[in-house]
């Protein structure tokens, strides 16, 4: 039986893995569709492809998040923790989601010193990232602000947008990793919340460990989503 349920679970992740492509496939074809009616001036189809586009990202994003914990309960995940350019990473987050970011007009600004450098995994926290700007970009009015800073022993990263923010239900968890549960009124499984915690807490040093938090308020007064690196 224990044979049969990981042959499963391999199966599992090898569709995981073709739909994936797949979707990239799709998502190419869609920002090139709606390129063109942008210059053709339809502007109620862009828009409806831009809705479609930030979907299929999202529906992407979760895939790779998928595979990454099936990597991790396998234990085969190669976690590389190295010393990164923490705006190189910002900026190259941002410019995965620009295309969407584009369609409905939201501007993001970065706050980074050059010469911040920090040790971490660059492909997780980039997954972070991308999930946390997606995130954003669903409640966001206009603006995205990403800003990094050593603090103490820690990096910080927030993503803050200029919505309504979190829901208090989310705020009242002591920790965004209980936030596990299924919202069929909204859709929301908690992947995200649940992968990008994970992520932060398998960064350590020490007695020191990453973390996510999520709150309300920042320079724009909307949500914050907040990763903290040891």
């Amino acid at each position: 039986m224990a044979q049969e349920d990981i042959s499963f679970t391999d199966f599992i992740a090898s569709s995981i893995h073709d739909m994936k492509n797949s979707l990239n496939m799709q998502i190419s074809s869609l920002e090139k569709i709606a390129v063109k009616s942008q210059e053709q001036g339809d502007t109620p189809t862009f828009e409806q492809l831009g809705v479609m586009i930030y979907e299929a990202n999202r529906m992407n994003a979760n895939l790779i998040q998928l595979l990454t914990i099936y990597k991790f309960g396998k234990t085969i995940y190669p976690m590389d923790v190295a010393e990164q350019s923490v705006c190189e990473l910002i900026e190259e987050a941002i410019l995965q989601d620009k295309s969407i970011m584009d369609f409905k007009g939201i501007s993001v600004s970065i706050e980074c010193e050059e010469d911040c450098y920090w040790y971490f995994d660059r492909d997780l926290v980039t997954g972070i990232l991308i999930n946390a700007l997606n995130n954003a970009y669903k409640y966001t009015s206009n603006k995205i602000r990403v800003a990094a800073k050593i603090d103490g022993r820690f990096l910080e990263i927030r993503i803050e947008d200029n919505g309504q923010g979190y829901p208090a239900g989310m705020l009242q968890n002591d920790s965004v990793s209980k936030n596990k549960g299924i919202n069929f009124s909204s859709g929301s499984t908690g992947l995200g919340f649940y992968f990008s915690s994970r992520v932060a807490a398998m960064h350590k040093n020490g007695t020191d460990q990453g973390s996510l938090i999520i709150e309300n308020g920042g320079l724009y007064g909307g949500g914050c989503f907040v990763v903290r690196l040891p």
